[in-house]
């Protein structure tokens, strides 16, 4: 996965609350074997406005979101965070997320921050008109308006997106104290190694 630190740029001024995994994504894509292609789908009801925000000539293609309290919502898809993804969509600006969806968004690589409604709604304003800018090693969201907020995030999560590790990214970074390990099995069990090709 790509590694995350700095992003900048417009952010969408969504903020609405509530929005479940469903209104991300509609179930009708989840059929896909392929994550590419689902940013089609993504807020496919919301987007049928032809005055939508997502597909909007001043926000298309804005690597932020702001949204509402209690984003991701609902059912565990992990098809959100890739159709988010696949949109351009690399961090999600809320008072709260649903648990699962903060989980599947940090698995692939999208930074979700968490800040006090207070806050959120000073973004959303800024939002319309000016780009923000946030800087996950320092844990902070500026704008060009002198704001600065700064964010808690959990420090494992922190270093696995600024390192662009993914779950198998974790384990290649081990792989020389795996292979280690796996000698000294084989030298003093050798039993354990026959018939698996592991040279005994």
């Amino acid at each position: 996965m790509e590694p995350v630190n700095h992003i900048e740029g417009r952010a969408i001024p969504f903020g609405r609350k509530n929005i479940d995994t469903d209104v991300i994504i509609p179930a009708k894509w989840l059929k896909t074997i392929s994550r590419e292609g689902l940013g089609r789908g993504a807020f496919e009801t919301l987007r049928a406005d032809p005055d939508n925000l997502f597909d909007s000539e001043t926000f298309k293609g804005a690597p932020i979101l702001i949204a509402g309290d209690n984003f991701g919502c609902g059912s565990s898809r992990e098809h959100a965070a890739w159709a988010l993804l696949d949109l351009g969509i690399k961090a999600v600006i809320a008072p709260s997320f649903s648990d699962i969806f903060s989980g599947n968004a940090f698995k692939n690589g999208i930074l979700t921050v968490v800040m006090p409604q207070e806050q959120v709604d000073r973004l959303l304003e800024v939002a319309q008109t000016d780009p923000i800018a946030i800087d996950l090693d320092a844990q902070s969201v500026t704008t060009p308006f002198q704001d600065r907020f700064t964010f808690e995030i959990d420090a494992f999560r922190k270093h696995c997106l600024i390192n662009g590790l993914d779950e198998v990214g974790l384990t290649l970074a081990r792989s020389d104290a795996i292979g280690a390990f796996e000698g000294q099995v084989a030298e003093a069990r050798p039993f354990l190694a026959q018939g698996t090709g592991v040279p005994a």
